[in-house]
């Protein structure tokens, strides 16, 4: 009876902590649509992060049982690399933010005029992106998801600690790993479910005259997820 509370509890906290996390999720929902990724990539990468953001913590709290730290000790450490995790966000964010802004300003369209012997005039329009796409972008394309999977490993989850900390307490490892497990998938599982349904919803919306700013309002929003981390808590 014990343990099914525990699971509950864990199942629980998992789902909420997610939820009203936007960091576990807007990162990727901004990144897939920039990037244009595939529904498998943005599932893989989604993944990958959340069982970095998880298994960090959970590596955290059984060195802080084998060697017999205090809750407190380990809360602190986790929201210290809640701090970087923040600060990691606002940094990549800005960058790719700025990025973005001199992509879009190099894709601009001008208009050019041509004048014919025989008197008429046609304009066709030109950006300075073009013949040459295919060499920008290939290496963040590649470097980004590693960027946020780092930045996943540093962001911790506080009330992970707790939890794994209690069945430790009294040695039930059958729990504790059951109490790993539950919290691992529902965390995951939330991230899936906000990432898909996300996506899904903008779709409906037209953003044809925006496209070129993709790449801006995904740097802004991964920024802005930064300082709602380092400044706000959440």
């Amino acid at each position: 009876m014990e343990t099914k509370i525990l699971l509950f509890t864990a199942a629980s906290i998992a789902f909420f902590h997610t939820l009203t996390g936007p960091d576990h999720y807007i990162p990727f929902i901004a990144m897939a649509k920039a990037r244009n990724w595939s529904a498998l990539k943005t599932a893989v990468i989604t993944v990958l992060c959340g069982m970095g953001h998880v298994l960090s913590s959970v590596l955290l709290g059984f060195l802080g049982i084998y060697l017999g730290a205090e809750i407190t000790r380990l809360t602190n450490i986790e929201s210290f690399r809640g701090g970087i995790a923040g600060w990691l966000l606002i940094i990549f964010g800005s960058f790719y933010f700025i990025w973005g802004i001199k992509k879009a300003y190099a894709e601009r369209t001008h208009l050019h005029e041509h004048a014919h012997e025989d008197g008429t005039v046609h304009a066709h329009g030109h950006s300075h992106l073009s013949g040459h796409v295919h060499s920008h972008g290939t290496g963040k394309a590649n470097i980004t998801p590693w960027v946020l999977f780092t930045i996943f490993v540093f962001g911790p989850c506080e009330p992970l600690i707790p939890l794994v900390m209690y069945p430790a307490a009294s040695r039930n490892i059958p729990a504790l790993l059951l109490v790993t497990g539950v919290f691992t998938l529902i965390t995951i599982s939330t991230m899936l479910v906000m990432v898909f349904v996300s996506l899904w919803g903008i779709k409906l919306v037209s953003f044809s005259k925006a496209e070129r700013y993709s790449h801006a309002m995904a740097g802004f929003a991964v920024l802005t997820c930064g300082f709602a981390v380092r400044f706000l808590g959440l």
